[in-house]
């Protein structure tokens, strides 16, 4: 099953030499074991497209809703929704205070 995790940091959050470190550790070993499909950061700007009726709306970021700005994503690939949960809770521990959100990618 793969699983699309998105992360919103805190203000607060982690930004050491330590977290780099840490992750790029994390990275290697779910890229070794083959469950990391891709991850990325996210721009914090972006464009909202919205449609209503006939009519589409474009709008350029950033928006004043920063606290829900997406940051980043990991696309994993696991057996169960407890191991994309264990994924991050893990992810979590390293990056500190803030949220990911985890939703199931159906092929």
């Amino acid at each position: 099953m793969r699983f699309l995790m998105l992360s919103r940091p805190e203000e607060n959050a982690r930004t050491d030499e330590g977290l780099y470190v840490e992750m790029a550790a994390f990275v290697e070993e779910l890229t070794a074991a083959g469950v990391l499909v891709a991850t990325g950061g996210l721009e914090p700007g972006g464009v909202r497209v919205a449609s209503h009726g006939d009519e589409i709306t474009v709008t350029d970021g950033p928006f004043t809703e920063s606290k829900e700005a997406v940051a980043g994503f990991a696309l994993i690939d696991v057996a169960t929704e407890e191991e994309a949960l264990e994924l991050a809770r893990r992810f979590r521990r390293i990056v500190g205070d803030g949220e990911s959100v985890i939703r199931r990618v159906f092929s």
